[in-house]
C-alpha cells in the first residue's frame, strides 16, 4: 500500500520480476506470423501449419494475458496500488487506445489512397494518369475496384453480384429483406451500446449497484448481437454477393477493415463481460473503478471507428 515517508516522497508497491511481458510478446509474435502464414498458404494452395502456429499463438496469449491481469487484479483489491501506479494504468490504457486508432488510420488511408488517387489515376486522370494509363490504355476506373487492370484487359473480371458501378457493399442484398440493412442494425446496436455502458457508469457513480450490473450486462449482450449479424453479412458476402478477400482491392480493404474492427468488438466484449463478472463479486465502487473506466474507453472507441467504417466503406 502507498505510504509517505517523512522526506514526504511517496513509497508505493513495487510487483516480484515476471515473465508475462515475454511470454505475452512471444503469444503475440506466432500469432501475427501464423496468421500471415495461413493467408499466405491459402494463396499458393498449401495446406501447411500456420493455421496452427496462429491458434498456438492466440492460447499462449490469452493464458499469459488471464493470469497477468489476475494478478493485477488482486493486487488492486489488496490496496497495494499507489496514485502513481494508477496513474500509470490511466497513461498506458490512453496510449494503448492511441495506438488503435493509428492502426485503424493507415486502413483508412489505404482506403482513402486507392479510391481518391491510385484509382483514378490508373483510369488516366489526372497529370500523374496521364502517364500510368498508358501501361493499361484499356482500363476504366469505377469503384467498387474489384479487378486489377492486368485482370480487365485479360478479360478476367472479378464477379460481384452486390454492386454495380459506383455503388459499394450497402445496401445491395441479392435476396432483399432485412439483411441488407444489416451495416444500419449494426450502426444502431453499437450505437445503443454506447449509451447502456454510459449507464452502467452513471448506477455506478450513484453506488446502485443493481443498475451498473444490469446496463453492463445489457451492453455485453449487445455486443454478441453485432458479432452475430456481421456473422450473418460475411456469409451473405461470400456465398451469395461474390465478395471475397480475392475480389481485388475492394474485397482487401472491406475485410480487412471490417474484421479488424470486429476483432476489436470481440476484445471489447470480453472486456465488458469480465467487468460484469467482476461487478457480481463486489469489486469496483465510484472511487475505485480504473477496470470498468478503462473498457467503457476501448468500447465507445470501438463505437466511433464503426461509425467512420460505416460511413466511408458503407456509405460513400
Amino acid at each position: 500500500m502507498a505510504t509517505k515517508s517523512a522526506d514526504g516522497y511517496e513509497h508505493y508497491y513495487v510487483p516480484e520480476q515476471s515473465a508475462f511481458p515475454i511470454l505475452a510478446t512471444v503469444g503475440l509474435f506466432f500469432t501475427v506470423f501464423g496468421a500471415a502464414t495461413f493467408f499466405n498458404e491459402i494463396q499458393s494452395g498449401d495446406s501447411g501449419i500456420g493455421g496452427y502456429l496462429s491458434l498456438a499463438g492466440l492460447g499462449i496469449l490469452f493464458t499469459t494475458l488471464f493470469y497477468w491481469f489476475r494478478q493485477a487484479i488482486t493486487e488492486n483489491m489488496q490496496g497495494l496500488n499507489s496514485a502513481q501506479m494508477k496513474r500509470s494504468y490511466v497513461w498506458g490504457m490512453g496510449w494503448f487506445i492511441f495506438s488503435e486508432v493509428m492502426f485503424f488510420v493507415a486502413f483508412f488511408g489505404a482506403l482513402f489512397y486507392v479510391r481518391n488517387l491510385a484509382g483514378p489515376w490508373l483510369g488516366g486522370e489526372g497529370d500523374k494518369g496521364k502517364f500510368i494509363h498508358l501501361l493499361w490504355e484499356n482500363y476504366r476506373y469505377a469503384w467498387p475496384m474489384m479487378e486489377t487492370p492486368d485482370q480487365v484487359v485479360n478479360g478476367a473480371k472479378a464477379v460481384f453480384v452486390g454492386a454495380g458501378e459506383g455503388h459499394s457493399m450497402y445496401p445491395v442484398d441479392a435476396h432483399g429483406g432485412l439483411l441488407k440493412w444489416l451495416p444500419m442494425w449494426n450502426t444502431i446496436i453499437l450505437l445503443s451500446s454506447s449509451v447502456t455502458v454510459h449507464i452502467a457508469h452513471v448506477g455506478l457513480k450513484d453506488d446502485n449497484r443493481k443498475k451498473f450490473t444490469r446496463w453492463l450486462g445489457i451492453t455485453v449482450l449487445l455486443a454478441v448481437g453485432f458479432l452475430y449479424l456481421q456473422y450473418a453479412e460475411y456469409h451473405e458476402a461470400y456465398v451469395d454477393l461474390g465478395l471475397t478477400l480475392e475480389s481485388g482491392i475492394y474485397g482487401t480493404t472491406f475485410f480487412m477493415l471490417t474484421g479488424f474492427h470486429g476483432f476489436h468488438v470481440f476484445l471489447g466484449m470480453t472486456m465488458l463481460a469480465i467487468m460484469w463478472l467482476r461487478a457480481r463479486k463486489g469489486h469496483f465502487s465510484h472511487e475505485e473503478a480504473f477496470g470498468f473506466e478503462a473498457a467503457s474507453w476501448y468500447w465507445h472507441f470501438v463505437d466511433v471507428v464503426w461509425v467512420c467504417l460505416f460511413f466511408f466503406v458503407y456509405i460513400i
